[in-house]
């Protein structure tokens, strides 16, 4: 036992000990046929978080340098379960790596790989073996924590741990800081970061400092960042957490064997904090059946349905700082430590009531959702009275409301987030916004959630940011866009991309920027631009209002007739606000120069006072003697077969990802932008400090 350490931790570490190193791992080459059973130095270590599936550090699967691939790669992976009784070395085959970019860009050589530095690998046989228990809190608590790892000490490679606290997080919680009571040594990146408060992993071992002891670890939240998944496919995340859930619900229900579980060790871990509280939380037998009978539901359709429930659950929206909950389990781990006066225990049971009766995305297994019930009712009987009618009736109202929209969809009126046939969906938009600094080429920006008609005007932010130049845009909004996309997708359709900026930003190349693997965004999903609210300008009169919203209006229902607005047989031309007013109000102004030089500029000024809410746009090609006859041609073609402006963003987004699969009659809708100011979807008032004076 090590000095500094306190009782209750030392008890909780030699509880824990037994289970972390039966689920660690050591990582180094893969066997060959010629020696199966070798395997060579040390590269790192790892460990089991679900059958056949071992975390570690993007690094240690790097060993090699810059010349070896990631992905795809294939590595010896060397485990000793303990007291399961399997011992030896497997394949395992590197099925992803965050960030993604690391595939194609690394740091030097004995410099700081970026974060979240995490690979997840899959093993290629099966086997028995043990499995850590993983966090579901989306911040850990600054407490005592053990960490393991494979050392050398005497020669041999061994599963060792070692025990430190939590000193604070850096990088927006994505890293841990570890402190300095003891050493962290090499061969230990990768290993787990087990909370000895409350018996769960959340952290991978990523640095030692080079002087003294400690270093970082990255919070196992990062995994919520594994590549989002295709529509209608269940991603990775999803895949391996139900697989994690399942795994200790199993073994909290078996009755094989006498050794102990990580729920059994949960109830014999020292108390921590007022020791009547826990009355008003769940036991961990509780918690563990709670997380699998949620593991065996179809997974939410999006990450802001489960941000709802947690709401309606907890009393109180949820900090929108917190990385989008994409599981059922992710929502729970939500729910701890609610406002003063709610007992956690009641808002996880509220919470699994809400789902209990939710609209899965696809049927649940014949009586998943009432086994569900029935354990909240149960389990409910040992709280107080006002709580268990509370709960039946909540449950009773969501049969019902289930019951009614089920209904409406069967007699054919679409409801909540799915998309129209062939239009955008309903739900939550990601909000992009650009305010440029001046005669600057350096913008501030910020990107949110646009709750959408459900909400008017609710928006809750994800990140911001200042003084990047317009080069770097595409770079520094990456993680931000990707975080919002997970909040906002859903099974059914990936969320539409506002893009809201000043006219002469029209032409920013969004629809080419990549978030996720290597498909540009105006392939994966509609994007669109929108006019900036108006700030501190005179209100619109109600004449300019109702103009705006017949011409919304009529567009929508169509049938659309286009009109150039700043070429006249290819000429530049700027359109009279008179002629403008006079258009028919299904017209589509369309533009085919660039948008940050006149006469375009003006023109989309003057199109949008004249209340045109749809309009188009385009980045012209690098040859500016190209003619612009094919670009409207194509156009008028398009506008003819949608009809009407409902499904013009989605129809964008096949225009552009036809160009992206190299079909030529698509090339002429290449730098194409749609602007696309739905009234019902109203945009913030305000604009970002711009730092202190």
């Amino acid at each position: 036992m090590q000095d500094g350490r306190t009782g209750g931790a030392a008890r909780a570490y030699e509880l824990l000990e037994p289970l972390v190193q039966a689920a660690t791992v050591r990582v180094h080459a893969a066997p060959d046929g010629y020696a199966p059973h070798g395997t060579g130095p040390t590269w790192g270590s790892g460990f089991f978080i679900a059958p056949g599936w071992v975390l570690t550090c993007a690094h240690v699967v790097g060993e090699g340098g810059a010349a070896v691939r990631l992905v795809g790669r294939e590595l010896g992976i060397t485990f000793s379960s303990g007291a399961y009784g399997a011992t030896g070395t497997v394949t395992g085959r590197v099925e992803c790596v965050l960030p993604e970019r690391l595939e194609e860009r690394r740091p030097a050589r004995h410099a700081l790989w970026d974060l979240p530095d995490l690979a997840l690998v899959r093993i290629l046989a099966p086997i028995t073996h043990a499995c850590v228990r993983l966090t579901d809190r989306a911040r850990p608590r600054l407490d005592e924590v053990a960490y393991f790892g494979c050392t050398e000490d005497l020669g041999t490679p061994e599963i060792t741990g070692r025990t430190t606290r939590l000193r604070g997080t850096a990088a927006a919680g994505a890293a841990l800081r570890l402190g300095g009571d003891d050493e962290i040594e090499p061969g230990m990146s990768g290993g787990p970061v087990v909370d000895l408060a409350r018996g769960e992993v959340v952290g991978v071992v990523k640095a030692r400092r080079h002087t003294g002891g400690g270093g970082l670890a990255v919070s196992v939240v990062q995994l919520r960042t594994l590549p989002l998944a295709a529509t209608g496919h269940v991603g990775l995340y999803r895949r391996v957490m139900q697989a994690h859930d399942l795994y200790h619900y199993d073994q909290h229900l078996s009755d094989l064997g006498s050794r102990r579980t990580w729920t059994d060790v949960h109830d014999e871990l020292p108390a921590v904090g007022d020791p009547y509280e826990g009355r008003r939380r769940l036991t961990a037998a509780e918690r563990t059946t709670l997380c699998g009978l949620l593991a065996e539901l179809p997974p939410p359709r999006s990450s802001e349905a489960v941000r709802a429930l947690v709401e309606a659950a907890r009393g109180e929206e949820p900090d929108p700082g917190l990385p989008a909950p994409l599981s059922w389990r992710d929502g729970l781990g939500m729910l701890h430590d609610p406002p003063a006066g709610a007992g956690e225990a009641a808002a996880m049971l509220r919470y699994a009531t809400d789902v209990s009766v939710a609209d899965h995305r696809e049927p649940p297994s014949p009586g998943s959702d009432e086994e569900l019930w029935d354990w909240v009712r149960a389990t409910a009987e040992r709280l107080w009275r006002p709580l268990r009618r509370e709960l039946g009736e909540r449950h009773e109202q969501g049969l019902v409301q289930r019951d009614r929209r089920r209904r409406a969809r069967a007699a054919g009126h679409t409801n909540g987030h799915a998309r129209p046939v062939d239009g955008l969906t309903r739900g939550p938009s990601v909000l992009l916004e650009a305010w440029a600094h001046g005669w600057e080429d350096v913008y501030d920006w910020r990107v949110s959630v646009l709750a959408g008609p459900a909400h008017p005007g609710r928006l809750t932010p994800v990140d911001s940011g200042v003084r990047v130049t317009r080069a770097g845009l595409a770079e520094a909004l990456r993680v931000p866009l990707a975080e919002a996309f997970r909040r906002c997708d859903t099974h059914e359709a990936a969320a539409l991309l506002e893009v809201a900026v000043a006219p002469e930003l029209f032409g920013l190349p969004v629809d080419t920027w990549t978030v996720a693997g290597r498909v540009p965004l105006g392939v994966q999903r509609p994007v669109v631009f929108r006019h900036q609210a108006d700030n501190g300008d005179t209100p619109p009169d109600d004449e300019s209002v109702h103009r705006r919203a017949d011409r919304w209006a009529r567009v929508q229902a169509g049938p659309l007739a286009d009109e150039r607005a700043d070429c006249a047989r290819g000429r530049p031309r700027t359109p009279a606000p008179e002629w403008l007013d006079a258009l028919p109000d299904n017209t589509v102004p369309v533009h085919c120069r660039a948008a940050d030089a006149e006469p375009t500029r003006g023109s989309l000024h003057a199109v949008h006072d004249a209340g045109y809410g749809v309009a188009v746009t385009r980045r012209p090609p690098a040859d500016p003697a190209a003619d612009c006859a094919p670009f409207h041609r194509g156009l008028r073609e398009e506008l003819t077969e949608a009809g009407r402006g409902a499904p013009l963003p989605v129809r964008l987004q096949a225009l552009r990802a036809r160009a992206h699969g190299a079909d030529p009659d698509a090339y002429w809708a290449d730098g194409m932008a749609l602007v696309w100011d739905d009234p019902a979807r109203a945009l913030p008032e305000d604009e970002p400090l711009q730092g202190d004076l």
